[in-house]
């Protein structure tokens, strides 16, 4: 199988990476400031779950303009990036930020794996 130009390939691997930094971030976070309260202001912190987006906005957008992306793959980025962007910037979701966060970090960890495994590109992004 053959596997995506370098810089293709490390920009997907970063955004994975991002997707599982958020994911450990939504889930581990939470349970260790159960014990640890000053961890708590991490876990609560909006500024940091809104700087996450930020971030995985280049990485979204790149996959989303490459040759590379089929429609599965453009489909779990739109989506992906909707819900965390919903559970991040949208108040009125708050409640459901962790899930949402969850889904979408995943969605977009899937569909850059997808593209990063992509056999015969001549995408050079």
């Amino acid at each position: 199988m053959a596997t995506s130009t370098p810089r293709a390939a490390a920009i997907d691997g970063t955004a994975i990476s991002l997707s599982g930094l958020c994911l450990i971030h939504c889930l581990i976070l939470p349970i260790m400031s159960a014990s640890l309260p000053t961890v708590g202001v991490w876990a609560e912190a909006e500024w940091l779950h809104q700087s996450f987006v930020v971030a995985a906005l280049p990485f979204s957008l790149l996959a989303l303009t490459s040759s590379r992306a089929n429609s599965l793959v453009r489909g779990l980025h739109l989506v992906g990036y909707a819900l965390l962007a919903s559970g991040a910037f949208v108040e009125a979701f708050h409640d459901y930020e962790i899930l949402l966060t969850v889904l979408g970090g995943g969605m977009l960890a899937t569909g850059h794996a997808l593209r990063w495994m992509r056999v015969g590109s001549s995408d050079q992004s």
